[in-house]
């Protein structure tokens, strides 16, 4: 018996490393693209406020490698160093892809490559990493799909979660995640997620974590 609870002890020890190893080598099972609402993430930045820009349309924030047992991981994996991008995909990035906050688009862009893009390099290298990201932005516009379900910027408006997904769900026939941020009692809409597969190729529904709280109100100012 007891070599019998050594054993198992020995194996889930085992396993844990391996755990350990797989997210620290940057082994992920879908993507997470993330676009947020600038004119939340300006309204509760710290960051200086004569350079924020919070424009009136959804940006990029990130494309995320990401686990189902923790969305969050992998990050800072050993990668390729961040390289300066092609002019013409510059232009493009600058209007999907612009830093709201602190007007340093390429710093932005180095800091999400450093972050989440050097975790996915054996599926997506750098250029191929924030081409797809502008690929996907294009692909559907979240700003008009809302305007057209009459979910507008408003200071007194709020609706609920289902209703924004509802919207959104129509036009993409995928499930997205909404993420939310907190202004005093205020529960502010700050993110859409969209989900891919493993080669961030293919649209799939997005699994509900960490999001908005369904029985409050959610503002989209």
């Amino acid at each position: 018996m007891a070599m019998l609870k050594s054993s198992l002890a020995f194996l889930v020890l085992a396993f844990a490393f391996f755990l350990c190893f797989i997210m620290s080598t940057g082994s992920h099972v879908y993507f997470q693209f993330v676009q947020q609402w600038p004119p939340t993430t300006c309204r509760l930045s710290s960051k200086p406020r004569y350079k924020h820009r919070p424009l009136q349309n959804f940006t990029i924030h990130g494309l995320w490698p990401s686990n189902y047992s923790n969305p969050t991981k992998p990050s800072n994996c050993n990668g390729s160093q961040f390289k300066i991008l092609p002019p013409q995909l510059i232009s493009k990035l600058k209007i999907s892809w612009p830093d709201v906050e602190s007007g340093n688009d390429t710093r932005f862009w180095e800091g999400e490559w450093n972050k989440h893009g050097t975790c996915s390099e054996q599926t997506l290298n750098q250029l191929q990493y924030f081409e797809r990201s502008y690929s996907m932005w294009k692909s559907y516009n979240i700003t008009e799909i809302l305007k057209n379900a009459s979910i507008i910027p408003s200071a007194t408006q709020t609706w609920k979660y289902s209703d924004i997904v509802s919207a959104i769900k129509t036009a993409t026939k995928r499930t997205p995640l909404l993420r939310c941020k907190w202004d005093k009692n205020t529960q502010l809409l700050h993110e859409v997620v969209f989900c891919y597969g493993y080669n961030a190729i293919k649209q799939i529904d997005c699994n509900r974590t960490a999001g908005c709280k369904n029985n409050v109100g959610i503002s989209f100012q």
